[in-house]
C-alpha cells in the first residue's frame, strides 16, 4: 500500500510558554489533540528575559517526551523569531491580576503587552494565522491585539472565556 505524503508542519506560537496554562498547552498541540492526529507542529515557545531559565526546562521536558508530530521547536524571547511564519498563536502570556487588583489597573498593565503581540503578528506570522487569546481580561487583550494586526480579518482573532 502507498504511503500518504506527510503534512507540512503547523508552525504554533505559544506566548507565556514556561507559565502554567503555556505549559499545559505544549503536549496537547505535540499530541494532535488540537490540531489532529496526523498534523506534524514545529512549536515556538515566546517568553520574556527573566523567565528563560524555567523555559529551558520546558525544553528539555519536550525533548524527553519524544512526541512524535513535534518536527521541531524554538524557545526564545524575541518577537521576531517566535511570530515568524506562524500558522497559530496562543497568547498566553499576561501579567496576572493581583489580588485586589482593579480591571482597569489590569488592562493598563497587559494592553501594552498585547499591542506588542499585534504588532508582531503583523509584521512576522502568516497572513491566515489564527490567533487564541486567553490573558485576562482576554476580551479586551484580543480587541486590543486585533486592532494592531489589521491585515488579518477579525475572525481570525478569538479570546478564551476564563472568569478570575
Amino acid at each position: 500500500m502507498a504511503q500518504l505524503a506527510e503534512k507540512e508542519p503547523a508552525i504554533v506560537l505559544i506566548s507565556g510558554a514556561a507559565g502554567q496554562i503555556g505549559y499545559s498547552l505544549i503536549p496537547i498541540f505535540a499530541t494532535g489533540l488540537v490540531l489532529g492526529e496526523d498534523q506534524p507542529v514545529i512549536l515556538r515557545l515566546l517568553e520574556i528575559e527573566p523567565a528563560m531559565k524555567s523555559l529551558e526546562g520546558v525544553a528539555m521536558e519536550i525533548e524527553d517526551g519524544a512526541y512524535p508530530l513535534v518536527r521541531g521547536f524554538l524557545i526564545t524571547c524575541k518577537p521576531e523569531e517566535a511570530f515568524k511564519d506562524v500558522d497559530y498563536a496562543v497568547l498566553v502570556g499576561g501579567f496576572p491580576r493581583k489580588q485586589g487588583m482593579l480591571r482597569k489597573e489590569l488592562m493598563a498593565k497587559n494592553s501594552p503587552i498585547f499591542k506588542d503581540m499585534g504588532e508582531g503578528l503583523q509584521k512576522y506570522a502568516k497572513k491566515t494565522a489564527k490567533v487564541l487569546v486567553v490573558a485576562n481580561p482576554a476580551n479586551t487583550n484580543c480587541l486590543v491585539c486585533a486592532s494592531m494586526h489589521p491585515r488579518s480579518p477579525r475572525k481570525t482573532f478569538a479570546h478564551s472565556l476564563v472568569l478570575t
